[in-house]
C-alpha cells in the first residue's frame, strides 16, 4: 500500500505533562482507521500534531515521504492536503451552507467562485445536505451542521480526511445520519483517520483499529483482532468497560 503519512517517535508535552510518549504511526492511501482509547489517552492531540494544529515537542512526521517538519517545507500547502472535522463544527455563523464550503476554496485554493459553487455542490449533495444550500448554522441541527462540516472539507479535495470523534457533541438520534454517511465516504475509498468512541462503527467500518491508552499506542491490528481477541490486557479491560456501557 502507498504509504501517505508516517509518524516516528511522536511526543507531545504541555509543560512537565507528557501526552504523547514516542508514537510511531502510518496512514495507507485508502485505509481507514479508527483511533479508540479513555478521554486522555492522547487520541485527539494526536490527531493535531498529524495535522500541526499541536506542534510536536519532537519526533517526525513525513507526507509522501517528506519530513513536513522540516523547516524548509511548507505546513500551509500540506495543511490543504487534510481535511479536518471536528467536534463542534466550526462553521461560519454568519455564512449560509454554499458559502461554508466555497471560502476555503476561494482563500486557499483560489479557486474562481463558479469551480468552488460546483465543487461544494457536489459534496453537500454527498452527504445529502445539497437542499439547505441557503440555510444558516442555526437553522440546522446538530447531525445537519456536521454533515456540513464535513462537506466542507471534502470541499477542499484533501488526499486524508480527519474526524476528531465527529459524533461526540450530537444527541444520539444524530450520531446515525452523520456515521452513515462517513460510512458511504469510506466505501468511496478515501483515506479516513478517525477518532471515535463509537465502538460498532470502528468494528464494522475500520481497516485498522488503533488502541492508544496514556499517551502511546498499545495495540493495533484489524478489528477483529482488537475486538474479539485482543492481544493487551488493558485493550481488553478498555473494550469490557464501554461494551458494557
Amino acid at each position: 500500500m502507498d504509504n501517505l503519512i508516517e509518524v516516528k517517535h511522536l511526543s507531545k508535552s504541555f509543560g512537565e505533562h507528557a501526552v504523547l510518549k514516542d508514537i510511531d504511526f502510518s496512514v495507507n492511501k485508502g485505509e481507514v482507521i479508527c483511533i479508540i482509547g479513555s478521554s486522555g489517552s492522547g487520541k485527539s492531540t494526536l490527531l493535531r500534531c498529524i495535522n500541526l494544529l499541536e506542534k510536536p515537542s519532537g519526533g517526525e512526521i513525513f507526507y509522501n515521504g517528506e519530513n513536513i517538519l522540516d523547516d524548509r517545507h511548507d505546513i500551509y500547502k500540506y495543511r490543504t492536503k487534510l481535511g479536518m472535522v471536528f467536534q463542534q463544527f466550526n462553521l461560519f455563523n454568519n455564512y449560509n451552507v454554499l458559502d461554508n464550503c466555497v471560502i476555503g476554496q476561494l482563500k486557499v485554493l483560489k479557486r474562481n467562485r463558479e469551480e468552488a459553487k460546483e465543487v461544494a455542490l457536489k459534496y453537500l449533495k454527498t452527504v445529502g445536505m445539497e437542499q439547505f444550500v441557503n440555510a444558516k448554522p442555526r437553522q440546522l441541527s446538530g447531525g445537519q451542521k456536521q454533515r456540513v462540516a464535513i462537506a466542507r472539507a471534502l470541499s477542499m479535495e484533501p488526499d486524508v480526511m480527519l474526524f476528531d470523534e465527529p459524533t461526540s457533541a450530537l444527541d444520539p438520534e444524530m450520531v446515525g445520519e452523520v456515521l452513515k454517511v462517513m460510512k458511504e465516504l469510506a466505501g468511496m475509498g478515501l483515506t479516513m483517520l478517525i477518532v471515535t468512541h463509537e465502538m460498532g462503527f470502528a468494528r464494522d467500518v475500520a481497516d485498522r483499529v488503533v488502541f492508544m491508552d496514556q499517551g502511546v499506542i498499545a495495540e493495533e491490528g484489524n478489528p477483529e483482532d482488537i475486538f474479539n481477541n485482543p492481544a493487551q490486557e488493558r485493550t481488553r479491560e478498555f473494550l469490557s468497560r464501554v461494551l458494557e456501557e
